[in-house]
């Protein structure tokens, strides 16, 4: 498994992927109410907006890769600086490559690299009540609940209730991946 700076050359793989798990991901995926006016962008236009954002340090994409293969992507958006230093975690997966693992560890790699490299202190992950995949995510990560946010995103034509997770950097020195990878870790 592999996480990288998700590229405008990931177009046919991402597009292939997002059209065959279409039903899978609808449930789950973020959209902007109708009432906004907003126009959905091209995929190489929505890279080149995140890489600008990369370099701004607001928002960071990643492509995952499994065997070679495009399987996914976490992205880090709404990053705030200045005393805040947090970020929101997103992410999806092909569903022939869910239940392996890749998505926990691309997730605890993000992370590791928010903390690192980013230099953020805190990141942060809503997942919907009923999506146990992504609930089973940061259970194996362990992260801690700190909330619950009713109608906190719009996704899939009507704002929805979410559950708010988080971690520090203080809450796992050694890394993400290293927990994750600890015989005795969350899972």
């Amino acid at each position: 498994m592999t996480v990288r700076p998700l590229r405008v050359r990931d177009q046919r793989a991402w597009r292939e992927a997002r059209q065959r798990n279409a039903a899978w991901l609808v449930p789950w995926e973020a959209t902007v109410p109708p009432d906004l006016g907003i126009r959905p962008s091209t995929f190489a236009g929505l890279v080149r907006r995140m890489r600008r954002q990369a370099r701004q340090g607001t928002t960071y994409p990643f492509a995952v890769e499994v065997d070679g293969r495009f399987a996914g992507q976490v992205t880090v958006t709404n990053i705030a600086r200045g005393s805040a230093q947090f970020g929101s975690v997103g992410y999806w997966i092909d569903r022939q490559y869910a239940g392996r693992g890749a998505i926990p560890r691309a997730v605890a790699l993000v992370v590791d690299h928010c903390f690192t490299a980013a230099g953020l202190h805190r990141v942060e992950i809503a997942i919907r009540p009923e999506n146990t995949n992504s609930l089973r995510v940061v259970e194996k990560l362990g992260l801690a609940e700190y909330g619950y946010a009713p109608r906190y995103l719009h996704i899939d034509g009507d704002w929805r209730d979410h559950r708010l997770y988080a971690i520090t950097r203080e809450e796992c020195p050694e890394g993400l991946l290293a927990r994750l990878s600890e015989p005795e870790s969350h899972q």
